[in-house]
């Protein structure tokens, strides 16, 4: 699969794109540089859109025949999401994971791109700007945290634990109101919950053994492809709450991740019951 692209120059593109469109306007935004795309918490900016564009461009020179599939792009013709699955080659891309938080001035935001190949994720990259490094996953690979100087550190999970003193990330924002306060009521049973609103950085803590769980429960593709593949090729239990496995062009049936399937299994029977 790599041969139709080098994972390192996919990973230096959402470098490039940061650097010349995303840190350059953080901070820096004016009014109307942000729009509401369906509510106050759904934003895009300037630099979403920017930033999409320079990435398409550029991948665009590398695979011509890839089918690319961005989050502004799918916000102005949603059918392009219809053909993923059956793709013999798709590049997924969010430009900003976290664009409340980046129009906030919070530094805690990520770019992340997403190789799909027949229906299956096959590499995952997740870029940090601030910290100018990378988690890196290609399937059969494992999963690495790379750094700007060429240092490569294994991703490692949380060892497994208690149910009381697990630590974690439980996403509601889209979960109907009365399965919400079943699951909230739920997680009265775990040491700590909590939401980055960046997928990224929950991703990029989970790999990191910080967490001992992640759910969320809307499965755009370019929210969880890349983190999904890189938690299960460090070793991490991964399935869609009905058990079944998550695969690209899924948009519901929520998403568990734990670190052994023994963790997966009571926090899905004990608080994620809906």
């Amino acid at each position: 699969m790599m041969a139709e692209l080098d994972i390192a120059l996919l990973a230096n593109i959402l470098q490039e794109a940061a650097a010349t469109e995303i840190l350059p306007r953080f901070r820096n935004l004016g009014a109307e540089d942000i729009r509401v795309k369906t509510e106050a918490i759904d934003l895009v900016t300037e630099a979403d859109e920017a930033a999409e564009r320079r990435i398409m461009a550029r991948l665009a020179e590398a695979m011509p025949d890839a089918l690319f599939i961005g989050e502004e792009g799918v916000a102005a013709d949603p059918s392009l999401l219809d053909k993923l699955a059956d793709a013999d080659l798709a590049v997924v891309i969010d430009p900003i994971d976290g664009t409340f938080n980046f129009a906030s001035g919070l530094p805690l935001f990520g770019v992340m791109a997403s190789v799909v190949a027949k229906g299956e994720t096959v590499a995952g990259v997740i870029y940090d700007p601030m910290g100018n490094d990378w988690l890196i996953a290609e399937r059969g690979s494992g999963a690495w945290f790379c750094g700007a100087d060429g240092s490569q550190t294994e991703a490692t999970l949380a060892p497994p634990m208690p149910l009381d003193q697990m630590v974690g990330i439980a996403n509601a924002s889209y979960i109907p109101v009365e399965h919400r306060r079943t699951m909230l009521t739920n997680l009265a049973e775990v040491r700590l919950f909590t939401t980055y609103r960046c997928a990224a950085h929950e991703y990029r803590a989970f790999s990191g053994g910080h967490f001992h769980f992640l759910m969320y429960h809307k499965l755009m593709p370019w929210d969880h492809l890349a983190g999904a593949l890189i938690c299960e090729e460090a070793g991490a239990h991964v399935r869609r709450l009905d058990g079944s496995v998550y695969k690209p062009g899924q948009v519901e049936g929520g998403l568990l991740i734990a670190p052994d399937e023994s963790s997966w299994q009571e926090l899905r029977r004990k608080i994620f019951t809906f």
